[in-house]
């Protein structure tokens, strides 16, 4: 089960990971995906390298 801390990294990574492959499809959308993980990442204090890097620890500690 994802905590809710949890929950705003992947959605953070996701976002961020969307807003990169669909930049030149939709530059609108993806500077509002790219805002939206920022956010995430703001509330919790965190760069995207270190959710990334934290996530990875998490799962390789539960798997």
């Amino acid at each position: 089960m994802l905590t809710d801390r949890r929950e705003d990294l992947v959605l953070a990574v996701a976002l961020a990971e969307f807003s990169v492959h669909y930049e030149a499809a939709d530059p609108v959308l993806a500077e509002h995906a790219w805002q939206l993980a920022a956010d995430h990442l703001l509330e919790h204090d965190v760069e995207l390298h270190g959710a990334v890097r934290q996530l990875n620890i998490e799962l390789a500690t539960t798997l």
